[in-house]
């Protein structure tokens, strides 16, 4: 006869061993769902919200975007491209998990996550919201394998994610190099901002030329004043409403910055605004495509006809057009009088 005690022991041992199953599997269940739920939201619906971005690529550069009332900027308050912060901004919001990655894949792509990833850290309302490392695209390019971290954690395997409506992968759209964040707006002045103009020909002196934006607009020439049309002077100063430059420097390294800042600009622009702000502008020629300027030839050597080199008043050198500048620093298409221009002259 089998003893009702030991029935008893082993019945008691079963249950707690089922119990304890019972709870185990109910947390594995509960902390995957948690895991889920929380590590694969990567959007953030509020996008109005978000006051700060930090994007660091995978060489460790940096930009910081920071919102100011309407605007954004970057961390030392400076203009930054707002089509860009915008497109990022949409992408927050619209970005949605799109599947796992296949178990044959897994450990791959997280090696590759380990050191070819965009880091993007993003803030609401003052405080750090979460993180997400974008890493390389699927092979079909239709989506972005990324990995997430909030404050429940870090993600430990990476998913793929797609933008909402959209095909195609997101990081092109995520990144550091400040040249490309820099605004291209140079000037944005209405005319009754405006106290007056000089554009000074370092070699052609007879083409400078100065406008007095007074009560009575004016225009001198080696401080005599000349004929002019009042009309004119507002055609001239309503240019200033949109110049742009072209492009940030991508070609020349910082000795040849300085090299070519040593040199004497073909004209200096000087615009002083009613409310005491002064913009400096030195302009350089730039060689032509296709040769390589030394110090020895550069006088030997073809000049580019449609860009020149601008310094801008805080010293970056950036990439300009003739056709876009060539309304502000050309004076004979508004006043005639200017001597020293040769006929059918487009450019200095």
């Amino acid at each position: 006869m089998k003893n009702p005690k030991k029935n008893i022991v082993v019945l008691s041992i079963s249950l707690s061993i089922l119990a304890f199953l019972s709870w185990y599997t109910y947390g594995l269940v509960n902390n995957s769902n948690k895991s889920d739920k929380n590590l694969i939201e990567f959007s953030i619906a509020d996008t109005a919200s978000v006051d700060k971005i930090v994007i660091t690529d995978v060489h460790g550069e940096s930009i910081t975007l920071k919102r100011k009332k309407d605007r954004w900027t970057d961390k030392n308050n400076s203009c930054i491209n707002q089509p860009s912060v915008q497109f990022i901004l949409e992408t927050i919001k619209n970005i949605e998990f799109k599947s796992y990655l296949p178990d044959a894949s897994l450990a791959n792509f997280k090696k590759k996550m380990l050191t070819q990833h965009i880091k993007v850290e993003i803030y609401t309302n003052g405080k750090w919201n979460r993180n997400w490392f974008i890493g390389p695209a699927t092979q079909d390019h239709y989506g972005q394998i990324m990995l997430l971290e909030t404050d429940e954690g870090k993600s430990k395997n990476p998913i793929i994610t797609s933008v909402k409506g959209e095909h195609g992968i997101i990081d092109p759209r995520f990144f550091a190099d400040k040249r490309k964040w820099v605004c291209t707006e140079i000037f944005s002045l209405n005319t009754d901002e405006i106290s007056s103009v000089s554009v000074d020909f370092t070699n052609e002196p007879g083409k400078s030329f100065k406008v007095l934006n007074s009560k009575v607009p004016c225009v001198y020439q080696n401080k005599n004043k000349i004929e002019s049309d009042p009309t004119s002077i507002l055609r001239y100063l309503q240019n200033f409403t949109k110049i742009h430059f072209n492009l940030a420097n991508y070609e020349l390294n910082k000795n040849q910055v300085d090299s070519l800042k040593n040199t004497t600009p073909f004209a200096t622009l000087k615009l002083i605004e009613k409310k005491g702000r002064k913009t400096l502008l030195k302009l350089y020629k730039m060689v032509a495509p296709n040769q390589q300027m030394t110090t020895n030839d550069s006088e030997s050597l073809e000049m580019d006809v449609d860009k020149f080199w601008c310094e801008l008043d805080n010293g970056q050198l950036v990439k300009c057009q003739y056709f876009v500048f060539n309304p502000i620093i050309l004076g004979n298409p508004y006043f005639p009088s200017i001597k020293g221009y040769s006929e059918n002259q487009n450019n200095p």
